[in-house]
């Protein structure tokens, strides 16, 4: 196939499609010789998807000779080395955990014990480095460390004491290395003479460098190099030599291969005549891409460029708001694309925008092929296991049990749906009713209220879930592993008396008992542990596990990683997520040697993976039709534009002599058509707009007939009336109330609750003579029994504790002041309206007999107190009180004078507010009352929505109710009859 004596490196450009090129250039050398040569011809690859694309070129070509087709990383698995078989990788991790648990103990400030296992991983990936880089441990022991922080010197004192224990044994990389030794010495001592090739590889490792360099010294031995960029001239090939401040380049590991196989980019040939699909788009990246110490050839070479316009005809700069917009834009183009019958992959390392993109796609019905499959540890199964896992390790709350209960897996047997209606009957009364921490015996006597067959039974089904909670001390693996797989299949099967439900069915449940089964087997090799630390060890072995899940996939759309970006072969290329900390991903910290320690001990740079994904970028950007696409904002802040693409734009702006500019302008009007289409997706258009059901709604203002309308309400109603009617009506016409939330937090009603009960509690039991000094005493002490016996929540029990003994102090002063006797607390008050048939009720925080033999009524505050102008407007809650006072709806009082109305502020903010109050006031407030609620008693008035409420804050319970936000409150109330008189909004 090849001359004697010629350089046999040979290279692809970037852009092409090189599969597709490495067979035609294979046809091509071998087209003179007989059909069976191609089946002389061994051929080493680098990933299972190009071994597959190139054996789908050569069969779709009709029947035909394959070469044999090998991969790189599969050297150790060639029968004829017969190497020693390799210990389990999890083993190792298992036992290097044991020891990096030692050193947490040992030294607790340096990272948590959560992170041992985590640690762990690192360690165990840095021991592979250094087998597959060929660093021994003694080299890591001669670091000086001298000039570094002290921890470094504490990494290499462990390092010291591990590395030698681990470096002996035959660890992935270890085993390509000797395969790659073992396989030199076959062909040395029985020399092949048939092609031998090695394609698809940048050799950044060590091992494959040496592996491409034995077969380089074959006599048919050829090497074939993706991506590369025959356009970089041979000073900058030059200025490629210094690994500290060129790895992050994309073409920096030829320039390593040239040095260890000893080449000159003179040699490089290319191995098909194939011209790249854009070749001065090509010119452009090359030279943005330029390693930073000589960026300022821009300057000179910039102007070479031949103009940027026709050059960039094909490429789109997408430059999203949001991430939402960003993968709605690529799911629309990806669209185009299948209905246009265009094959097109969204390659991006970012696998949240590929589970957008996919989920954008599932409106159009295209279910792309996504190579990477799915994270485990998110699978239906994955998100089963880590649920019950947590139930064994954190006290049950009602979220985390009605989560677990309403898992597709739970119960996934034969009473699925019978099921799944306890399960809403419980989580109802739950979250009216609590406890916030669930426990056998309150469920169980709920059995007693809920009135549906089956439901006693049922709740025995949830026995488990009581007695998961496992205790701290340590135990073995393999128990806690028993225990995990116990309880996921009891909570599975639900009532059937055998099974375990679909919990280990499908792809996913599958790849979960081998993991689980590897994880027994290897159970003997970790040391006892804690119930959190076993979760944490199974939460970092689930997230490296993948799976693929079987699915009738669109054919000509993908999703790719990056390193797929060598496997081209579409038409159109989008490459997604083009942000910094993205593409590329930040090189993860590494916890034992830091950047000049790796150099200094020959290691990889962590720039290494930055200057891959740069290779990777190269390669894809080169593609016939491509379109670059970020968001300008993540879900916290502004995003930072790649490192690549700020360069392409950078040096485009600087070169309006090429049409820089303009083009640049044009790329982003060409992202911005798909931005707009993916804005107007969600939005109605003007023919939409025009149908009845898609208007925005009025503002409302419901009547409801005479009928329907509330006879009695209580005082609190009454500002409701004035500010916002429509929750009258929501709350008391429709019987409406908001379900509390799932996962109960505490908030400003439960501290108002626990306040008010301390306060009454404090004034009920108050003796006949008491200093200052025993009051506070004895609210302090009131105080913690209540918050103990009524908030479940310890670190608010503490907060409001805290809160009320900074603000106890000044409510005693305001109560001594008023040296009134208290009459009735906490005690319900109701009075019918004279010529009404309507009955006002309240239940006054406390009313007391002034000296003067007048009443005091009195309203505990936990917020701001009400102003005297907001009273006059609205807040009418103690005005409407005293009315009721002053007119005898206190039966224990009869009717009464009023003397003063206070509400007391326990807020750390605002004061106490008191307000003298005379009969003629009340007369008038009195008159306000009946005005008002006779004006509700009619037909003909609305409960207007937010009809004096003029905050645009979404925080009424009714708000969505009312559709508030497609009307604002400018907008006039349209009168609604509902009930028996109109249709029901």
């Amino acid at each position: 196939m090849f001359e004697p004596g010629q350089p046999r490196i040979f290279a692809l450009p970037v852009g092409c499609d090189f599969p597709a090129a490495l067979v035609a250039g294979l046809r091509q050398r071998l087209s003179a010789q007989p059909p069976e040569a191609m089946a002389r011809v061994t051929l080493y690859v680098n990933t299972e998807r190009m071994k597959s694309r190139i054996t789908e070129i050569f069969t779709a070509a009709g029947a035909s000779f394959l070469p044999k087709l090998r991969l790189i990383t599969q050297l150790d698995q060639d029968p004829r080395l017969a190497l020693p078989k390799s210990p389990s990788s999890l083993r190792r991790q298992l036992e290097i955990a044991n020891l990096v648990t030692a050193l947490l103990q040992a030294q607790p400030n340096l990272a948590p014990r959560s992170a041992a296992f985590d640690l762990a991983l690192s360690l165990n990936r840095l021991l592979d480095e250094m087998q597959g880089e060929a660093v021994t441990p003694e080299a890591i022991s001669a670091l000086d460390v001298a000039q570094h922080a002290e921890h470094w010197d504490r990494a290499q004192e462990f390092l010291r004491i591990v590395t030698p224990l681990f470096y002996a044994e035959n660890g992935p990389e270890a085993r390509r290395r000797a395969a790659a030794t073992g396989l030199a010495a076959l062909w040395q001592a029985q020399p092949v003479q048939d092609p031998v090739l090695v394609a698809g590889t940048t050799g950044s490792r060590k091992a494959t460098a040496e592996f491409m360099h034995q077969i380089y010294q074959l006599p048919q031995g050829a090497l074939i190099l993706p991506g590369y960029d025959f356009d970089l001239p041979t000073d900058v090939w030059n200025s490629l030599d210094d690994a500290m401040a060129s790895e992050d380049h994309p073409q920096f590991r030829f320039r390593r291969l040239m040095d260890r196989i000893g080449f000159t980019p003179d040699d490089v040939q290319a191995w098909h005549d194939i011209a790249p699909p854009a070749p001065a788009r090509n010119k452009l990246i090359s030279l943005s891409l330029r390693p930073a110490p000589v960026t300022d050839q821009w300057l000179r070479d910039g102007p070479n460029l031949p103009d940027l316009l026709p050059a960039t005809a094909d490429l789109t700069l997408i430059e999203a708001p949001s991430a939402r917009s960003e993968a709605t834009a690529i799911a629309l183009i990806l669209h185009k694309a299948a209905r246009d019958n265009v094959k097109a992959a969204l390659i991006t390392p970012d696998r949240d925008l590929s589970r957008q993109v996919t989920a954008a796609l599932d409106r159009f019905g295209i279910v792309p092929d996504d190579s990477a499959g799915r994270p485990l540890a998110l699978s239906a199964a994955g998100r089963f296991l880590r649920h019950v896992v947590d139930l064994m390790v954190e006290p049950l709350t009602l979220d985390r049990m009605i989560i677990l209960l309403k898992h597709p897996l739970a119960a996934s047997g034969v009473g699925r749906g019978l099921h799944l209606l306890m399960v809403r009957e419980l989580e109802l009364h739950l979250r009216r009713f609590g406890p916030v921490f669930p426990d056998l015996d309150s469920v169980s006597k709920i059995s007693r209220l809920v009135k549906l067959d089956g439901f006693a039974a049922w709740l025995g089904f949830l026995s488990p879930l009581f007695s998961a909670r496992l205790a701290a001390q340590p135990r073995p693996l393999s128990a806690h592993i028993a225990a995990h797989i116990a309880l996921a299949e009891a909570i599975a099967r639900g009532t059937d008396q055998d099974g375990t439900g679909a919990l280990w069915q499908a792809e996913a449940g599958e790849a979960l008992v081998k993991l689980m089964s590897e994880l027994t087997a290897e159970a003997d090799a970790a040391a006892p542990l804690c119930i959190s630390d076993y979760r944490a060890v199974f939460g970092a072995i689930l997230a490296q596990r993948q799976v693929r899940e079987a699915q009738i996939a669109h054919p000509d759309i993908l999703i790719w990683g990056t390193i797929e970006a060598r496997v081209q072969g579409c038409d159109l290329v989008i490459l997604g997520g083009l942000n910094d900390a993205i593409w590329p991903k930040m090189p993860e910290p590494d916890p034992w040697l830091n950047r000049t320690m790796r150099k200094d001990a020959g290691l990889l740079l962590p720039d290494r993976q930055i200057g891959l994904a740069a290779h990777d970028y190269q390669q894809a950007i080169g593609a016939p039709r491509v379109v670059l696409s970020r968001a300008l904002r993540n879900s916290e802040n502004e995003t930072v534009p790649s490192r690549w693409l700020n360069r392409l734009t950078n040096l485009m702006d600087g070169l309006p002599n090429k049409n820089g500019q303009t083009a640049l302008a044009a790329m982003r009007a060409r992202g911005a058509y798909w931005l707009k289409l993916a804005h107007d997706l969600g939005r109605p258009n003007a023919e939409m707009l025009s149908q009845p059901a898609l208007r925005p709604s009025p503002r409302p203002a419901p009547m409801p007939p005479q009928t329907a309308r509330p006879r009695t309400l209580p005082v609190t109603a009454m500002e409701h009336l004035i500010t916002n009617p429509y929750h009258v009506y929501a709350r008391y016409i429709l019987n409406l109330r908001a379900l509390p939330p799932l996962r109960a937090q505490p908030d400003s009603r439960d501290r108002g609750t626990a306040v008010h009960l301390i306060l009454e509690h404090f004034v009920a039991s108050r003796p006949a003579s008491e200093s200052r000094d025993m009051a506070r005493a004895r609210l302090m002490s009131i105080a913690k029994e209540v918050l103990e016996q009524q908030v479940p929540f310890p670190a608010m029990r503490i907060l409001w504790l805290a809160k009320l003994a900074y603000v106890a102090d000044r409510f005693l002063a305001d109560d001594q002041q008023h040296q009134g006797a208290a009459l009735v607390i906490e005690k319900r008050g109701a009075l019918a309206l004279s010529g009404l048939d309507f009955t006002l009720t309240a239940t006054p925080d406390r009313i007391d007999r002034l000296p003067d033999g007048k009443l005091h009524l009195i309203d505990y505050k936990t917020g701001k107190a009400p102003t005297e102008a907001e009273q006059k407007q609205s807040r009418k809650q103690l005005l409407f009180t005293a009315v009721m006072a002053q007119q005898g709806g206190f039966l224990d009082l009869g009717p009464s004078d009023v003397g003063k109305i206070s509400y007391i502020s326990l807020s750390r903010s605002s004061d106490s507010v008191a307000s003298e109050i005379s009969p003629n006031q009340l007369d008038g407030e009195a008159q306000i009352l009946h005005d008002l609620v006779a004006a509700y008693l009619q037909d003909s008035t609305g409960y207007t929505a937010r009809r004096a409420d003029f905050t645009d804050a979404f925080y009424g319970d009714y708000d969505l109710l009312m559709r508030f936000g497609e009307w604002q409150t400018s907008d006039s109330a349209v009168a609604i009859p509902v009930g028996n008189r109109g249709k029901k909004p």
